[in-house]
């Protein structure tokens, strides 16, 4: 696949595109829980509600997992050519290592003593919870 930028200044391959969308907003639920398997009747995928489009939004429109509390959603959007969703991952912009189950403290502080600027990081995950579960959510196809 030849790698280059599209008219929009997306890093593309020929085939796929991955962008990132400022908030659970900019997907529809059908598309997140498609990938999610957060339907309580699917038995392949498992049902998990902490990856559910209704959890999520109701995290950001609550203003829980905003900007202004350190949590700015950032959740990657795969796909293909034709502009296809293929696949998400819940992302989160963070400025600060509080609210979560990642100890990272002393790495921060370490690191930006030597100078250099550890915030902000991009984090995978699901805001305030350290339970386990499906972060690359991708269909069956």
């Amino acid at each position: 696949m030849d790698q280059g930028e599209d008219d929009d200044g997306r890093a593309t391959n020929a085939d796929y595109a991955i962008r990132v969308a400022a908030g659970i907003g900019a997907f529809t639920c059908e598309e997140w829980n498609g990938f999610a398997g957060t339907t309580r009747g699917d038995k392949e995928n498992g049902y998990n509600p902490l990856v559910s489009f209704a959890f999520l939004s109701a995290l950001e429109d609550s203003g829980c997992a905003v900007r202004r509390t350190g949590w700015q959603g950032h959740h990657l959007r795969l796909e293909n050519a034709q502009g296809r969703l293929l696949g998400a991952v819940p992302c989160y912009l963070k400025s600060h290592s509080q609210g979560e189950y990642v100890f990272d403290h002393g790495w921060s502080d370490a690191f930006e003593r030597a100078g250099g600027r550890y915030y902000p990081k991009l984090q995978c995950s699901v805001p305030f919870t350290p339970v386990t579960g499906p972060r690359l959510l991708v269909g069956k196809d």
